[in-house]
């Protein structure tokens, strides 16, 4: 079995994934809270 050495993988890949997935959920966030104000203020 090969010697693990612990911070040596690239995890670039991952990084930016998460970044982009931690963008897409604050903006969905930000869309739900408009969403719920507009249904707010305009509902019937």
């Amino acid at each position: 079995m090969a010697d693990h050495q612990h911070g040596t993988m690239d995890i670039t890949v991952q990084e930016k994934m998460f970044s982009s997935f931690m963008t897409f959920v604050t903006r969905f966030c930000i869309a739900m809270v408009f969403l719920a104000l507009f249904l707010a203020v305009f509902a019937t």
